[in-house]
C-alpha cells in the first residue's frame, strides 16, 4: 500500500504546488513544503513543528515556520495545497482522471483513510480534522495523503522506541539504498562535524562499521523499524474486506504506474 499510495500523496511535492506557493509569496520550496504541510497543525510553534515531522535537523524547520504564517494562514495553504495537489495529479494520470472507477477507488481510499485510529498520530489527526474533498481526483489524494500521514506517525514512534533520533534515521535511509550519509541529499549540506558526530554515535551503538556501513545489527535493527512501521499502518485497511482491499489494490495500480510515469 505503501508503494502504490507514495506517488499519488507526494504529487504535493511537485512542480505545479511549489509554484502555487511561490506565487503566494513563499521564498523557495521549502517555505510552501512546511506551509503546506504544517497547516493542519494550525499555528503551531517551530519547535512543535519540528517534534512532528521529526527527522529534520535543528533549526531547519523554524527558518521557515513562522516565517511562512506572516504570509498566508494555514486555512489559505490547505486550499492552496489541496487544489494545486489536485490539478497536479489530474495531469499526471490523464484520461484515468474521468474514469468512473476512478469515482470508486476514490471512496475505497477514503474510506480506510478516514477509519485508522488517531491515537499518537499528531498529523494524521490534524488531516483527520480537515473536510474531505467532492471531487473525485481531489479525495483520491487527500485519502493517499491521509494515509502517508498515518503511516509516518507510526515511522516515528517506531523510530523513537528504537531509539533512533531524526538525523540518524535518514543516515541509516542513506545507508539502505547503498549511500554514505554524506552523499544523501537530505542530509549532505549539514557540517561535516555535525554530521560525522551522529554517524559516530550509530557507530558506537554497533550500527555502523568503521568504513561508514551498515552492520548486520544496524541493516536488522532498520528491518525491525520497516516491519513495525508497516504493522502500525495495517489498522486504516482493517474496514475493508479482503474483497474491498484487493479491489482497492488493483485499481491503484495504473494510477499510480501513471504518476511515476509522469513523474519520470
Amino acid at each position: 500500500m505503501f508503494e502504490l499510495l507514495e506517488p499519488i500523496a507526494t504529487v504535493t511535492f511537485s512542480e505545479g504546488p511549489n509554484q502555487a506557493f511561490l506565487d503566494l509569496g513563499m521564498r523557495d520550496y521549502w517555505d510552501g513544503y512546511f506551509a503546506g504541510r504544517a497547516a493542519p497543525l494550525g499555528l503551531a510553534p517551530a519547535e512543535v513543528v519540528h517534534a512532528v515531522f521529526y527527522n529534520f535537523a535543528d533549526g531547519e524547520v523554524a527558518r521557515h515556520i513562522p516565517w511562512v504564517w506572516g504570509k498566508i494562514t494555514p486555512q489559505e495553504a490547505i486550499a492552496v495545497r489541496e487544489r494545486s495537489s489536485a490539478a497536479a495529479l489530474r495531469q499526471m494520470i490523464g484520461e484515468l482522471a474521468d474514469s468512473p472507477a476512478l469515482v470508486r477507488l476514490a471512496d475505497l481510499a477514503t474510506r480506510a483513510a478516514v477509519s485508522a485510529p488517531t491515537e499518537g498520530r499528531v498529523l494524521y489527526a490534524g488531516l483527520r480534522a480537515l473536510e474531505v474533498p467532492e471531487e473525485p481526483v481531489a479525495r483520491l489524494w487527500h485519502a493517499a495523503t491521509l494515509l502517508r500521514e498515518h503511516r509516518g506517525d507510526g515511522h516515528n514512534a517506531a523510530l523513537v522506541a528504537h531509539g533512533i533520533g531524526g538525523t540518524e534515521a535518514h543516515v541509516l535511509l542513506a545507508l539502505s539504498l547503498g549511500m554514505r550519509a554524506e552523499e544523501f541529499g537530505r542530509i549532505h549540506h549539514l557540517p561535516k562535524a555535525r554530521l560525522a558526530a551522529v554517524v559516530d554515535g550509530l557507530r558506537g551503538r554497533g550500527l555502523v562499521d568503521g568504513n561508514g556501513a551498515f552492520t548486520d545489527a544496524g541493516r536488522e535493527t532498520k528491518e525491525r523499524i520497516e516491519a513495525l512501521t508497516d504493522e502500525l499502518a495495517a489498522p486504516a485497511y482493517d474496514t475493508l474486506s479482503p474483497e474491498e482491499l484487493d479491489e482497492l489494490i488493483t485499481a491503484l495500480e495504473p494510477i499510480t504506474t501513471a504518476a511515476q510515469a509522469a513523474d519520470d
